[in-house]
């Protein structure tokens, strides 16, 4: 297959990191039956709103989409970075755009500096709270360190939404090679209890929950309270939990619940605490969250052997590992360790690197 055939694949699930990958590996990629069978065909207000920021992230991407909105190609341009300014509609939240600049941006022209408005967390995407503390910290794995930020200056809460958050990432030149083995044994918890537009409180009890569900297990806890008043508070009053255990070797395991309406803040931060705990029995260096990140950043890296390993697959990942290997012809050595009941993950870096980068 030439580099410049197009791909094809059916259906709306997906279509996100399916338009990453185009990007990345510059295959154009045609996708089509978005939901051609539904009561409302086509394409979502959020994909739609995806696509836009796509486009402002990148330098000459022509996108075509069919007048019922069931089909789309993509022909990829360059990176570009810069500054970005989105308005994000509240059917997702703001992770979930988050999430494609975070693959994206390390690899642009120049600096990316993206501000995004909209929802901050729901229990759908991924939380800014766990994408500051976790995903963003992975990226030091692969040597992107200095002058990662992502700061929330105002938090929204479903349905309404308001928050707002100021994202930005410097670029580099090439990621290093991955060689993360050892999972070692966690050694500390931290996490944020957030509240916006409801009593103080609030964030004091689901702290109290969730302490005494992992105080079995653990001394090292610290879990901070983040209150939001006035116009930093969003449209909507919400509260949730974000919580992330780190090991003795710097694998991250994160965990989160958005309270829904009606639910008690105790119920949050105990249901929270179990959900990190089950992750932290899934085992790996990276947690079912990220597996995504680790397993793209591997197949980037140099022309070298990147190793890691990771507990068990999820659906998402299976299709990832498929689709990485439709765009980048790189397929990934699975080893599964009965005895730790974790994954061992090879792959041969295809030796990507960021042309678009100045060189000083």
């Amino acid at each position: 297959m030439s580099k410049r055939d197009t791909i094809q694949f059916e259906g709306h699930k997906f279509l996100k990191q399916r338009l990453v990958l185009s990007i990345l590996s510059q295959r154009p990629v045609r996708i089509v039956k978005i939901r051609s069978d539904d009561e409302n065909p086509g394409l979502r207000d959020y994909e739609i709103t995806l696509l836009r920021l796509l486009d402002k992230a990148t330098n000459g991407s022509k996108f075509e989409i069919s007048h019922t909105g069931t089909s789309v190609l993509l022909r990829p341009g360059m990176i570009n970075g810069g500054r970005i300014e989105m308005d994000c509609p509240v059917s997702r939240a703001i992770g979930y755009y988050l999430e494609a600049l975070v693959a994206l941006a390390p690899f642009g022209k120049e600096q990316m500096t993206a501000v995004l408005r909209g929802i901050t967390m729901n229990n759908t995407d991924l939380s800014v709270d766990t994408i500051r503390t976790a995903t963003l910290v992975n990226y030091r794995n692969f040597g992107i360190e200095e002058g990662v930020e992502l700061k929330i200056t105002k938090r929204g809460a479903p349905p309404k939404g308001g928050g707002e958050v100021r994202f930005m990432c410097p670029v580099v030149r090439a990621v290093k090679p991955l060689n993360f083995v050892d999972q070692g044994k966690i050694r500390r918890i931290r996490g944020i209890a957030y509240a916006t537009r409801v009593s103080p409180q609030t964030a004091n009890r689901i702290v109290e929950a969730a302490r005494g569900e992992l105080n079995r297990f653990i001394p090292d806890i610290y879990i901070y309270t983040d209150v939001y008043k006035g116009a930093e508070s969003g449209l909507s009053p919400g509260f949730g939990l974000s919580l992330v255990a780190e090991s003795t070797t710097g694998a991250l395991m994160t965990a989160e619940l958005c309270a829904n309406p009606g639910d008690a803040p105790e119920d949050v931060g105990r249901d929270a605490a179990k959900m990190l705990l089950n992750e932290i029995v899934r085992g790996g260096c990276f947690d079912s969250s990220h597996q995504w990140m680790a397993l793209l950043m591997m197949v980037l890296g140099p022309e070298h052997v990147s190793r890691t390993r990771i507990g068990k697959l999820t659906p998402f990942t299976i299709q990832y590992l498929r689709d990485i290997r439709e765009f980048f012809n790189t397929t990934f050595k699975i080893k599964p360790d009965p005895e730790t009941n974790t994954i061992a993950m090879t792959c041969l870096g295809s030796g990507f690197t960021n042309v678009g980068k100045k060189t000083t």
